[in-house]
């Protein structure tokens, strides 16, 4: 089975190498790892994605990683079988392939990109939201998402009610012609998104509004 371990350490020589140590240990396959954030306090926060056997309950992993000086797991959970940590330049080699579709080609690469459950771009319509584009795992539009086409920058949003335990961050944007949107994204039951991962977010999201065409 695939989980995703989110998992802080030193930023030191030797820390990952020992991790990767622990966690072989702890019967895990690791099938790659990718830094979400460097910190100024001299630590860094990663993804990593890797195989269990059935017969290892996680909860080994969490034992594993708490037994090195320095290490906090912060999250982790069943990952989508055959998934791939996607890295950001592959996903923008996605939506620019076709500029007529940039923005729905962005929703689709954003859950395996920063690991979320689901993306949809809103934009206003008769002044209310509605779908532009989404990702095939978005849930339903909920009465909150007018208000959202009013954020200015990439942001947390606070959970609602019909999406309880999950996550959920967003991203404005203006395409080529102007037109405002904003693409939201969602976690169920987490992790928090980090300040690197709204910032990233926030480019990707921009620099397919520049290509869009339509």
């Amino acid at each position: 089975m695939a989980f995703l371990l989110r998992v802080e350490l030193p930023d030191v020589p030797g820390s990952l190498g020992a991790l990767a140590t622990a966690l072989g240990g702890a019967g895990a396959d690791i099938e790659a790892i990718e830094i979400v954030e460097r910190r100024p306090d001299g630590r860094v926060v990663d993804d990593v994605l890797l195989e269990l056997p059935a017969r290892v309950m996680p909860d080994a992993l969490i034992t594993a990683c708490h037994q090195l000086e320095g290490v906090k797991v912060d999250w982790i959970s069943r990952y989508n079988a055959g998934a791939n940590l996607s890295m950001d330049l592959e996903a923008v080699e996605r939506f620019t392939e076709d500029p007529t579709k940039a923005i729905d080609n962005l929703v689709e690469v954003i859950p395996s990109t920063f690991r979320t459950d689901w993306a949809m771009a809103l934009h206003r319509v008769d002044g209310e939201a509605a779908i532009m584009a989404k990702s095939s795992t978005a849930p339903k539009l909920v009465a909150e998402a007018s208000g959202w086409l009013g954020i200015r920058k990439s942001k947390v949003l606070r959970e609602v009610p019909e999406w309880d335990s999950t996550v959920l961050a967003a991203s404005p944007a203006r395409d080529r012609r102007g037109d405002g949107f904003v693409v939201v994204v969602g976690r169920h039951g987490g992790p928090e998104f980090l300040a690197s991962e709204l910032a990233r977010l926030g480019h990707m999201v921009s620099l397919a509004a520049s290509v869009q065409s339509r």
